[in-house]
């Protein structure tokens, strides 16, 4: 009998490394966590190297590049759906589109470089720095990751996530050598922040490297306009989930005492940690979805799936969270962040929660379903409310958050049961990807 049982077991895990959706989440799943050890080793080799004084202007920079980098993830999400429906009718659009858009996207990029030019100085002075090459460094960068921007959202909707783990990891990879070697050599902020920009070059050569086939085929020329009305819808959808995980924290820093908003400004950090560890899944969702609706097929199956995955990993993190809260708290932030432990399992289930509200509006933006964003619009207001409203201590404000990312959650799966049954290639009748 234990062998018949270690056979299933065999067979099971056999079965489910021959399973197409397991094998691209694993791929993805790698080079997402290398990329996010790769982003903490570089913060802590940055902050050990320079001190405290020195690492918070390279904080700040690095914190203003998070922002620039909302348009990337836009650009990212619209330009996945497109490729993915091209891919899927079997257009030979690839090369125009990723040539039109490097060409359409360069307008603001240096748009951006003048303005950071013409500002730099000023920018400076605000930031307290010594020079202005840092942030002339920032706005080379964030003009950059746009166009890095374009190789990834095509590489994803052609479902090529080999090629988009690689180039997600050896970013940090990139810039965590550069910035060992330029602060050894003295160079400090300016060095940090140069390090950001040659990871971005490295592996935006990398993406079109990636994309060189396409290169040699026949030129068809797609037309841009038809991917508008998604932009819009695409924009809401990140950013309103941008806004939850990370309005709470500047409303608990207003609203708590200094050493309550630190406290909780470190629980939201773990939260976060299991977030962006399954983010990969919703990355293999999109163009899966999007193939499946396009093709004519119910892609309900992949969405459960995809859930399920999600929830395994989640789930792997919490019982992490739930065994040893100090050790996670010690490693991260050490002992003067005590006070976390006790909460760090409840923002275990909040980065869960926001994980799985992620995957369903995922879900909805690939079948460009508008009817989700009032309704995360309305997460969004709730969870600012419940802050404003109930602030007294820190477990407070992580109920607060628990609360709105759940009903959330509640709201997006009850839309998500009432549209699955009616979706069909024709019930999602706008422009399609047209070659001329």
């Amino acid at each position: 009998m234990q062998t018949g049982a270690r056979l299933g077991i065999g067979q099971r895990l056999a079965t489910l490394q021959r399973n197409r959706l397991v094998r691209q989440n694993l791929v993805l799943f790698s080079g997402g966590l290398i990329a996010g050890v790769g982003g903490f080793v570089y913060h802590a080799i940055a902050g050990r190297v320079l001190g405290p004084a020195t690492y918070g202007q390279v904080a700040f920079l690095i914190a203003v590049y998070a922002v620039g980098t909302g348009p990337a993830l836009i650009l990212v999400v619209v330009l996945a759906r497109y490729t993915a429906m091209l891919n899927a009718r079997g257009d030979p659009g690839v090369r125009s589109l990723l040539a039109r858009t490097v060409r359409l996207i360069a307008i603001p990029c240096l748009a951006l470089i003048l303005v950071t030019t013409l500002f730099a100085r000023h920018i400076a002075q605000f930031a307290n720095l010594g020079s202005t090459i840092p942030i002339l460094i920032l706005g080379f960068s964030i003009a950059l990751i746009w166009q890095v921007a374009i190789p990834r959202g095509i590489l994803q909707g052609l479902q090529r996530f080999t090629s988009l783990s690689l180039n997600l990891s050896l970013e940090l990879v990139v810039r965590t050598v550069v910035v060992v070697l330029l602060l050894k050599a003295g160079y400090a902020v300016s060095g940090a922040m140069a390090a950001v920009f040659a990871g971005l070059a490295f592996v935006f050569c990398l993406g079109l490297f990636s994309l060189r086939d396409h290169f040699r085929r026949q030129p068809a020329r797609v037309r841009l306009r038809v991917m508008a009305g998604f932009s819009l819808t695409a924009a809401a959808g990140i950013i309103g989930v941008q806004i939850l995980y990370n309005q709470d924290v500047i409303l608990a820093e207003h609203y708590l005492s200094l050493h309550d908003g630190g406290i909780y400004g470190g629980l939201n950090k773990i939260g976060t940690i299991l977030y962006f560890l399954t983010l990969s899944v919703s990355q293999v969702l999109f163009p899966r979805v999007v193939e499946a609706v396009a093709k004519g097929h119910h892609p309900g199956r992949i969405l459960l799936s995809s859930a399920g995955i999600l929830a395994a990993l989640g789930a792997g993190a919490l019982l992490v969270f739930a065994v040893a809260p100090g050790l996670v708290v010690g490693i991260l932030f050490g002992p003067s962040f005590r006070d976390a432990i006790p909460l760090v399992f409840p923002v275990g289930v909040i980065g869960l929660a926001l994980s799985l509200d992620n995957l369903l509006v995922q879900f909805f933006m690939a079948v460009h379903d508008r009817v989700f964003v009032p309704i995360l619009a309305l997460g969004v207001v709730v969870e600012g409310v419940l802050i404003f409203l109930f602030h007294a201590r820190v477990g407070q404000v992580v109920l607060d958050v628990l609360i709105a990312l759940v009903g959330l959650l509640v709201l997006l799966s009850f839309r998500c049961y009432l549209l699955l049954p009616k979706l069909r290639p024709e019930s999602l009748a706008e422009p399609e990807p047209a070659v001329q």
